[in-house]
């Protein structure tokens, strides 16, 4: 049973409302009773320490018990973390500059950092790049990330007094990434999310996620985008899925087919994380986030508190999760 502490601080602090909304949802899309589905929720929590969105999000409605514990919750990746992560060295991956500083080797493109002052190199960056991704310092999820195009008519005090204001403070070169990706979605870069695991001695790659755009400028999942998985040389193996649990065979957009889409440099991608993730060796589980270059791959951030993505029992015949890989290089429960 999952640590009885954890448990029932997690239901004193639980959000009961939004908790029977999930519920009423997931009856509706299981076609079970919702007393049946709040019953079987409150066992997942207790058992295997499935929140209520993990109960909706993988699909525990559909896997058979002796399956169950083999997903990775977000309990059980929170206490990974905690495990495995020193919170000193957080400071390293969610401050964008001190990132950017940090692994510039593997950044492959300029950056400045602007401030009140530096406006005349703020105008030399712009005479040099055209495309700009704008980014405040310590946001996630894509939250404050603009797309900038700098032509002959653009006020460019007015913009960098706008980017002082809106504290996007990180201005870095647009990334141009490669063909293939373009062809299955040109709005946004196409990114890997490759969590990697460093034991002191060998790094491994965890698991591969493929984050599509959708009508944006950016694949967040939460900003509209979708994301699949890849295998270990990185061909998609299952449909992409969004937010909103739409799944997708074939790009809407593109029309272009996802499964089966081979990430080019796939092999390159999960080399540079291997290397980068030496760096901090305090911090020894770590979502990455990397685009595909005309010529290699290129380091967009890191994350010291990635976030659980693993394949809906819905997309595949194959119900079991991430924690039987997880457990071959980590001492976890």
């Amino acid at each position: 049973m999952y640590h009885i502490k954890t448990t029932f601080k997690y239901i004193i602090n639980m959000d009961f409302k939004n908790m029977f909304k999930i519920v009423k949802k997931v009856s509706k899309k299981a076609k079970k009773p919702a007393f049946i589905i709040f019953i079987d929720m409150i066992y997942c929590g207790l058992v295997y320490g499935a929140g209520y969105y993990d109960y909706q999000e993988f699909e525990f409605y559909l896997i058979k018990k002796k399956y169950r514990k083999t997903y990775l919750t977000r309990s059980k990746n929170n206490s990974i973390v905690k495990a495995f992560n020193d919170p000193k060295f957080f400071i390293k991956f969610d401050d964008k500059v001190i990132f950017n500083n940090l692994f510039k080797k593997y950044l492959k493109r300029d950056y400045l950092v602007i401030n009140k002052t530096n406006y005349q190199e703020f105008v030399e960056f712009t005479n040099k790049h055209k495309e700009l991704i704008v980014k405040p310092v310590n946001e996630t999820g894509g939250t404050g990330i603009e797309k900038l195009i700098i032509n002959d008519s653009s006020d460019l005090k007015k913009l960098f007094d706008n980017l002082i204001n809106k504290n996007q403070l990180l201005v870095e070169e647009s990334v141009k990434q490669h063909e293939n990706l373009n062809q299955l979605y040109n709005k946004s870069v196409n990114t890997l999310r490759l969590y990697t695991f460093y034991n002191g001695h060998t790094v491994y790659v965890l698991n591969s996620v493929f984050k599509i755009g959708n009508g944006g400028v950016i694949d967040n999942f939460s900003s509209g985008g979708m994301y699949t998985f890849v295998n270990e040389n990185g061909k998609v193996m299952v449909p992409a899925i969004d937010q909103d649990d739409n799944i997708y065979a074939t790009h809407p957009i593109s029309k272009k087919t996802i499964i089966d889409f081979k990430v080019p440099l796939y092999e390159e991608a999960c080399a540079m994380v291997k290397e980068a993730a030496r760096i901090i060796p305090q911090v020894k589980y770590v979502g990455w986030d990397i685009a595909i270059g005309p010529d290699g791959p290129i380091l967009i951030e890191g994350n010291c508190f990635p976030g659980v993505y693993q394949i809906k029992p819905s997309l595949t015949t194959e119900h079991v999760g991430l924690i039987p890989k997880y457990k071959k290089v980590m001492k976890i429960k």
